[in-house]
Formats: structure tokens, C-alpha cells, sequence
């Protein structure tokens, strides 16, 4: 990997780990998840860029939760709460969350995730396979009485993609994919105790750009331009554009953008069997001493 662009990616880190100290000095029951999501995208947008919308997914959701344009959720008492948030510096990413049950010090699943995520990171080299790394995370989650969400993957990284053409998945896999020496990956470990699948839900809050199209509405044009002058090919939240639009043409040149290709609607993941989750993600740069970029 070009120092250059290591240095960027490191970067991204230092500042994803300050966002992530402030989220969990911030995150407290009664507080509106709104308030906290967008503290925390401001902390983000005074030093770099925003890879993707700060993710909340509590309690039985794991993944593709943000807050609406005005939403009134707050905070309870005993949420399962995952802060997902993302870093780009020059679209070099850094990917990290952690896991808080409001009110409770020890919830097994988050030390199922944690120590597992650990063992990952403790294990990792160039030459390793993803086979007999997605098996260490399942044998030690399942050490705990727990499960892995088997339809859920730590992923590769790549420049303006969060999502890169390697899957790292919580569960063991045949897979001889040889991690190389400057391969970056954000290895999330999600575990439940539920049937560990997760299925889409609603409502979609989170989008991100595929390819140019023709469009009809004038709304979905200017939202199109928006995205590519700022949000280019990472994930983006339907509330960074309420100033472009009504809340209602805002919806119809969303749905016309996904209809048409232009693009991806991520709907919120939820346990298919309404079990827990809790979540745990890093950001690794591969080599011999891997660097950690979120630690």
C-alpha cells in the first residue's frame, strides 16, 4: 500500500476513535436519538468526512437504522444500543461500532462480540484464510451460550466504497480467499440470542449512489447532484437532504431514484426472530503487526 494512502487511512481512524469516545460519553437513557446522532456527525464533519450516516440499530435491529428527518425516539432504560459511524479522509474509510445495554455493565452478548473481535484481530495476517478466520469468530461466540448472525459479514474496504468485494462472515465459511499484506477490512462481529438471520424492515432511512439515469422529477435531479458533488459512491441519510425538498417529494424522488437504478435503498435489519443483538467493528489494515486503525 502506497504511504500516502496508508497515512490517510490511519487518519480516518484517529478520527473515528475520538467520534466513538464522544458517542459513548454522550449515549444516556432519556436523551433523543436524533440530537445524539447528529452531535456526533458534526463532531465527524469538523475533521474529516462522513463515510456513511451514524447507524442506531437497538434492541432486535442490527444494522441500517438512522433517525428520520424529525424523529422523536429517545433512549430507554435497558435498549441494546449499536452506534455503527463512519470516517472518510479523501474516501479512505474508517468503520467502527460498539455496543451499550443502557443500565447493564455486563450483557454477554456484547463480551461475546468484544472477545471475539479480539481473537480476530489477535489472529490476523497476511496468508491467513478467510475459512479459518469466520470459523475462530463463530467457535468463540458460541463458547458464550450465544449465536453469530450467520447473514451478517465484516467486509473489505476500498476508496469511496464501504463495502468492498471481500465478505468476512460471523459464521464458519469454505472460503480460501488468502487475507494480502495491505488488504483493509472492517471486521464486525454481530452475535444474538435469537435464530441469528436477520430480514429487511422498515421504514429506509439510508441510500447510496449505483449509476446515472434518466429522471423525470426535477426533485430527483437536484438530489442526483447533490449526491454526486458530496456523497459521490458512500451510503447517505434521506435527512442530509431535507433542505432540497418536501418531506413528501422528497419520498417520491427517492422511490423514483431506486426504481429507476440510480440508487441502493438500504432497509433496517432486524432479527428475524426478534432476539437481541449486539455488534462490535474495527478497522484493520493487514500486515504482518496489523494496524488497527480504531483502536
Amino acid at each position: 500500500m502506497d504511504k500516502t494512502i496508508e497515512e490517510k487511512y490511519i487518519k480516518a481512524g484517529e478520527i473515528a476513535k475520538k467520534a466513538k469516545d464522544l458517542a459513548k460519553k454522550e449515549l444516556k437513557s432519556g436523551i433523543s436519538v436524533l440530537e445524539f446522532v447528529e452531535k456526533i456527525e458534526s463532531f465527524i464533519k469538523k475533521e474529516a468526512g462522513l463515510a456513511f450516516p451514524v447507524n442506531i440499530s437497538i434492541n432486535d435491529f442490527s444494522a441500517h437504522c438512522t433517525p428520520d428527518i424529525n424523529d422523536t425516539a429517545i433512549f430507554k432504560e435497558g435498549d441494546l444500543v449499536k452506534v455503527d459511524l463512519g470516517v472518510q479522509v479523501d474516501g479512505y474509510i474508517a468503520d467502527t461500532a460498539f455496543s451499550i445495554k443502557l443500565g447493564e455493565k455486563n450483557n454477554v452478548l456484547i463480551k461475546a462480540a468484544e472477545d471475539a473481535l479480539k481473537e480476530f484481530i489477535d489472529n490476523i495476517s497476511p496468508g491467513k484464510t478467510i475459512e479459518e478466520m469466520s470459523k475462530l469468530v463463530e467457535q468463540v461466540v458460541a463458547s458464550y451460550g450465544v449465536k453469530t448472525v450467520k447473514n451478517l459479514a465484516g467486509h473489505s474496504l476500498q476508496q469511496y466504497v464501504q463495502h468492498g468485494g471481500l465478505s468476512i462472515p460471523n459464521t464458519y465459511v469454505k472460503n480460501k480467499y488468502q487475507f494480502k499484506e495491505g488488504d483493509v477490512i472492517a471486521m464486525e462481529i454481530f452475535t444474538t440470542n435469537g435464530e441469528g438471520f436477520v430480514v429487511e424492515s422498515s421504514p429506509t432511512n439510508i441510500y447510496m449512489f449505483l449509476k446515472q439515469g434518466a429522471l423525470r422529477l426535477d426533485e430527483s435531479k437536484k438530489i442526483l447532484n447533490r449526491i454526486m458533488q458530496e456523497y459521490k459512491t458512500l451510503p447517505f441519510a434521506k435527512r442530509w437532504l431535507k433542505d432540497l425538498a418536501t418531506p413528501v417529494k422528497l419520498n417520491m424522488a427517492l422511490k423514483e431514484m431506486v426504481e429507476r437504478g440510480v440508487l441502493r435503498d438500504y432497509p433496517p435489519l432486524r432479527e428475524r426472530s426478534k432476539g437481541l443483538v449486539a455488534q462490535v467493528e474495527e478497522t484493520i489494515i493487514i500486515k504482518d503487526k496489523p494496524i488497527i486503525t480504531t483502536i
